[in-house]
């Protein structure tokens, strides 16, 4: 799907959402630690510029592979729910960018944790045809237990009476990340993998070298 035929309108982004979420697979072919992780994430200019930055790193020394920034105009409003249309665009652009296709993508974001059943890490997993999944700062939809103070416990996320993710604790005492498969990977991996990008911080390694990359493009 190109911008040029990019749903502009709230109505035309979710008949988008709704066609193609019957496309998601949560069949996990991923090799356990799979080579390489590549983290993607965007900055906002305060207007509708957007920077979107993709940086892909070694699964097990988490040191930098490659990386790639683009940056454009929003083509779509902000709406809840509906972020992705915003944020694609860019990071469909730099992610052709990349001189070797990513093995797994992690969005700093959501997968299956949407109201829709189909937030970013869906979406850009159903676009591209790689595994991707999602973690996230905050809840978007769903309930749940506090998980335990320790690194690892973990609470399922559910909404409507669904599994729909994990409410996970990467750091002793810290606030926990919102976890949800996107494509092609189980949740439980998923979880397995964001514990192992956050050796030292709250956030994947990842997100936080993507997020970082992406400020310092808008500057």
């Amino acid at each position: 799907m190109h911008t040029g035929d990019w749903p502009k309108t709230a109505e035309d982004a979710l008949a988008v959402q709704e066609r193609l979420r019957g496309r998601v697979d949560l069949a996990d072919d991923l090799p356990e630690l799979p080579p390489t992780v590549t983290g993607l994430d965007v900055a906002y200019d305060g207007a509708d510029g957007i920077a979107a930055a993709v940086v892909t790193l070694e699964t097990t020394g988490l040191t930098v592979v490659e990386q790639r920034t683009h940056r454009a105009r929003a083509v779509f409003p902000y709406e809840p729910g509906l972020f992705a249309f915003r944020e694609l665009p860019p990071l469909l652009a730099a992610l052709e960018r990349l001189d070797h296709e990513p093995d797994v993508l992690v969005c700093d974001g959501h997968g299956l944790a949407h109201p829709r059943r189909f937030g970013l890490a869906c979406h850009l997993g159903v676009l591209t045809g790689l595994p991707a999944f999602g973690v996230g700062k905050t809840r978007f939809v769903g309930s749940h237990a506090e998980p335990g103070p320790s690194r690892g416990s973990a609470e399922p996320l559910v909404d409507a009476g669904e599994e729909i993710g994990a409410v996970l604790r990467t750091q002793d005492g810290v606030k926990p990340v919102y976890v949800s498969a996107g494509h092609r990977i189980a949740l439980a991996h998923a979880c397995r993998l964001t514990l192992a990008l956050t050796p030292r911080y709250r956030l994947p390694e990842t997100t936080r070298r993507a997020d970082r990359l992406s400020r310092t493009t808008l500057r």
